[in-house]
């Protein structure tokens, strides 16, 4: 009998997780066969091993304990990769070398799998002097486009998909560019953008007070710190970003404030870390410890959750030992830190089994109480490890139990650290979940609400047919089972109908007893007004979060329709499929409308010609054809076929807006030009830029990566009555916004994941 209850499950299971030899040569025949391969490989640091073994493979059976993915797949399979999820880079030197080896480091964590985290505040503001050259600095927003072009590089090779974050402090010059910079729809598109909030910087919003603008110690300009904020907002409302991180509420609350600064946090924002600082993910599934669910003694076993919360630290501690990392200066902070970032998956669904309603007043105390639980067990198992194998090595007993974390617990807790010391330094985290949600039978993800009760999906089979399969939250399907198919009762709240205000009560009932961070998405109406808007981040702030991360539909990430209250359509996915027909090209009218483009390369002597063809069908402009011209003759047989390649695209019809993702992709190896204030990794990049600005200007795509906005042959598909993006990895429409990264309902693809 299968361990998944849902056909979803066993197929994230059998693309994401399962051991594979490079062959597609199946080496995990079962599911338990992965949990087995992760339970020796993490019991193998130990002493005597096999008297672990047993233990963590129970944590891991019935997807009660689920590490991150990157574990999941990793571990035991002697592969050169980290089992590390997220890192923060070191420090960026104001100096061009010094940036340079930076961006080299960045490529070689990526190339292993790795999301990074930047502060760009170090780099000097544009127009700064440059001392010795006799020129102005570009600006670090110039610096994060060459980033931007090494991540598409990266993933262009055929690595895993790359994730970062660029942080920008709210007192550098250079901060209202850092603002507006993804406003621009083509610029960017690998970073996830935040700004560092301080507690000074808020009194000013609150006061209506100046602001200054300051870098080495020179005051550039000064602005209302409320104009600032608005500009903020204001973009986030419009084009989801940048977040906002209360970055001296951070470093107050650390465990380790005597020991490090933070300035940076990984793409998604629940691990803030300082230079070099990296930490692994794993999450408790709630919803596998509810017992008696939908009955009036429904309740989370508290035993069977510490119990299991103990192992869990066990076998996170275990991987700082048993994980590669890229670098060695992060293994050195690692090992010094041993951090680990425990969370929980399931939360809405275990809510649901109790009879509460996420977001009400109830059910954000009986997430702090099961939070506190988890910390409390977490900190005491943590201290009997430190006792067995030594604390970590920069623990100081002193200044570690004056943090306010070790001030909050009960004495019990403080007195086995002050007794044995602790083995890692923070030990609690909520990170996306979206992919190993799905694999653990589409449990709610992390502490977000269900995000839809169910929808359909079509899978093409090998024979060519289509079958449609119904995906079905965790906690409506054990309903279903238990009641058969009645009416759900009101306690029942998904994300669409949950007001703003709901969303950040639950994250900041949850960040009491986290010592790092949560990644969470608070959903807002597309017609929220603009204050009601900023009273979401005045409320998350007031009540004690560290960041706040939002999602408005929009013309930049998507829009509303109407959909069913209880099935919904979601994307189709093709698995298995040997060969995909495409349909027959598309008649060519004899006339046609198209607009040229000159281009100049910087290292050719003569400017290329990039005429662009457009159909009209169904009232909808889309392209057709694709002519290059250049009096250049070195360029004539690539251009060339070139252009025949991507025209027979054109012609097949559907959503061809992949072309310039994969254009804009290439790199030269003997490097890009500068154009117009951007680094374009290459000539073919730059013919992308043009093809991609042709597209938005007529209506086909609204930016860079989306399907067309009208375009009858693109499907757009309605989840949880957003229109998604296409899947950069299975290819299909329907990319939602769960826990501030965009995900696939279909395949479990997330940008951060």
């Amino acid at each position: 009998m299968s361990r998944f209850s849902a056909p979803i499950a066993e197929q994230i299971w059998d693309m994401k997780y399962r051991f594979k030899q490079a062959d597609g040569t199946v080496l995990d025949a079962t599911v338990e066969d992965s949990w087995r391969r992760v339970a020796r490989a993490l019991a193998s640091v130990e002493n005597q091993p096999a008297d672990w073994e047993d233990t963590f493979y129970g944590a891991l059976e019935d997807f009660k304990f689920l590490p991150a993915g990157r574990i999941l797949a990793g571990a035991g399979t002697d592969r050169s990769v980290t089992l590390f999820n997220c890192f923060v880079m070191g420090t960026i030197p104001d100096n061009m070398g010094g940036i340079f080896q930076m961006l080299k480091e960045a490529a070689l964590t990526m190339q292993q799998g790795g999301g990074i985290g930047y502060d760009f505040s170090t780099i000097r503001p544009k127009g700064a002097d440059v001392k010795g050259v006799a020129a102005d600095a570009s600006g670090p927003l110039s610096f994060m486009d060459v980033w931007d072009s090494m991540c598409r590089t990266i993933m262009s090779a055929g690595s895993r998909r790359g994730a970062m974050m660029a942080t920008m402090r709210c007192d550098h010059p250079d901060v209202e560019q850092f603002i507006a910079a993804k406003q621009d729809a083509a610029r960017l598109r690998m970073f996830n953008l935040s700004v560092l909030i301080t507690d000074p910087f808020m009194e000013a919003v609150k006061a209506d007070g100046p602001w200054e603008l300051v870098f080495d110690d020179k005051v550039y300009h000064t602005i209302q710190a409320r104009d600032l904020w608005n500009k903020i907002m204001q973009g986030t409302y419009d084009y989801a970003e940048p977040g906002v991180i209360f970055i001296d509420r951070i470093n107050q609350k650390n465990n380790l404030h005597y020991a490090e600064t933070i300035a940076a946090t990984n793409p998604c924002g629940e691990q803030p870390l300082p230079p070099y600082g990296a930490c692994l993910l794993g999450s408790i599934n709630l919803a596998k410890l509810v017992h008696h669910p939908f009955e009036d003694n429904a309740h989370v076993c508290e035993t069977a959750l510490g119990e299991l919360v103990a192992t869990a630290i066990r076998m996170m501690d275990n991987v700082v030992d048993a994980s590669r990392f890229p670098l060695e200066e992060q293994r050195a902070e690692a090992m010094a830190k041993r951090r680990i970032g425990l969370g929980v998956t399931g939360l809405a669904d275990a809510l649901l089994m109790v009879g509460e309603r996420y977001g009400s007043d109830k059910a954000a105390a009986l997430t702090e109480h099961w939070m506190k639980a988890i910390a409390r067990a977490a900190y005491l198992a943590s201290a009997e490890l430190a006792a067995e194998k030594g604390a970590f090595p920069l623990f100081d007993a002193d200044a570690f139990l004056a943090s306010e974390t070790m001030q909050d617990m009960d004495e019990d807790v403080r007195k086995a650290v002050a007794e044995n010391g602790i083995r890692n330094a923070l030990l609690t985290s909520i990170a996306p979940t979206g992919t190993i949600s799905l694999y653990a039978g589409n449990v709610s993800s992390g502490i977000e609400p269900v995000f839809a009760y169910a929808y359909t999906r079509k899978v093409l089979q090998k024979d060519g047919s289509r079958t449609e399969e119904e995906v079905v939250d965790y906690a409506v399907k054990m309903w279903r089972d238990k009641f058969g198919d009645t009416d759900l009762p009101d306690y029942f709240v998904n994300a669409q109908n949950l007001a703003p205000l709901d969303h950040v009560r639950m994250q900041a009932a949850a960040q009491k007893w986290i010592d790092s961070s949560i990644s969470k998405t608070i959903n807002c109406p597309v017609d929220i007004s603009f204050d009601d808007f900023k009273s979401v981040y005045m409320a998350a702030w007031d009540q004690g979060c560290k960041g706040c991360t939002t999602y408005r539909p929009n013309d930049v990430t998507g829009s509303v329709l109407s959909v069913s209250e209880t099935t919904e359509t979601a994307p189709e996915m093709d698995t298995g499929a040997d060969v995909v027909y495409l349909a027959e090209p598309l008649d060519r009218p004899e006339n046609l409308e198209g607009r040229t483009y000159k281009l100049k390369w910087p290292e050719s002597e003569h400017a290329m010609y990039i005429t662009i063809n457009d159909i009209i069908q169904n009232g909808q402009r889309r392209p057709f054809e694709v002519f290059v011209n250049s009096k250049n003759m070195e360029h004539y047989a690539w251009t060339l076929a070139l252009t025949r390649m991507i025209s027979a695209v054109f012609r097949r019809g559907g959503d061809v807006s992949f072309v310039v993702e994969e254009l804009k992709a290439v790199f030269d190896p003997r490097g890009g030009a500068w154009v117009q204030g951007r680094y374009i990794p290459s000539i073919l990049a730059a013919i992308g830029g043009v093809i991609e600005t042709h597209m938005v200007a007529i209506g086909f795509i609204a930016g860079q990566g989306q399907h067309s906005k009208a375009d009858p042959e693109a499907q757009l598909i309605a989840v949880g009555g957003q229109v998604g993006k296409s899947c950069p990895s299975c290819g299909t429409p329907g990319m939602r916004m769960i826990e501030g990264c965009m995900t696939c309902a279909s395949c479990g693809h997330s940008k951060c994941g």
